[in-house]
């Protein structure tokens, strides 16, 4: 599993349901994750850390990106567990499926992306920090990776510790995905607080900018 032996539980990337991913996944299931407040929140904040015309991979995709309407972006790549999904999101500019339990490497080149995003989808990664690193090799320099996640799930598919934490342990849990992928920093937002409906967090990973004469620039 992911290389974090020693630092989580044994056993914290099991899943109840150790059946095909493809398999669970296969019928389509147009409906959205989190409630109207939490996609407005987070359409916000999309507003505001995706710059105009970027190249953005939406990681663990569905039928919705919850790209705000008028963010103009140059290409819009998708990745998901489902075609059908993919094909009928209307923000994607191209998509693959691809099973990243089962194989963590995604087909993109170095530097091709400007933002990745991955929205109610971490808690399923059973090798987070190899699919991070991944994210971080096909950023630009400066690039940003904006993980949100909520409090719900399929819980026969999420990690075991995900299920075992609170939203504050989840922070921590991914904010230790990002550092040992290499992201140069990370940062945590809460969008919604969840008093009056689904709590929205987001933790978003940068990666070290270009170099100049010989300094790190941030």
């Amino acid at each position: 599993m992911s290389n974090l032996a020693g630092l989580l539980p044994p056993g914290a990337f099991d899943k109840q349901d150790q059946e095909s991913d493809l398999a669970f996944y296969a019928p389509p299931r147009l409906v959205t994750h989190i409630d109207d407040a939490a996609v407005a929140a987070l359409m916000s904040y999309y507003t505001e850390v995706i710059p105009d015309r970027a190249v953005v991979l939406d990681l663990m995709s569905s039928w919705v990106s919850h790209l705000p309407d008028n963010l103009p972006t140059s290409k819009v790549i998708g990745h998901g567990m489902n075609a059908l999904e993919l094909a009928a999101n209307p923000r994607l500019d191209r998509w693959f499926v691809a099973d990243l339990n089962a194989e963590p490497v995604l087909p993109l080149m170095d530097a091709a992306i400007d933002v990745a995003l991955c929205c109610v989808g971490v808690q399923y990664l059973q090798h987070p920090v190899e699919v991070f690193s991944e994210v971080r090799r096909a950023l630009t320099p400066g690039g940003v990776f904006a993980v949100s996640f909520s409090n719900r799930c399929f819980p026969t598919k999420a990690i075991r510790i995900w299920q075992s934490i609170d939203m504050a342990g989840k922070v921590e849990l991914v904010q230790l995905y990002m550092k040992h992928a290499g992201f140069y920093s990370s940062e945590t937002a809460v969008l919604a607080d969840g008093s009056t409906g689904d709590p929205m967090v987001v933790v978003a990973g940068r990666t070290v900018a270009t170099r100049r004469d010989g300094e790190l620039q941030a």
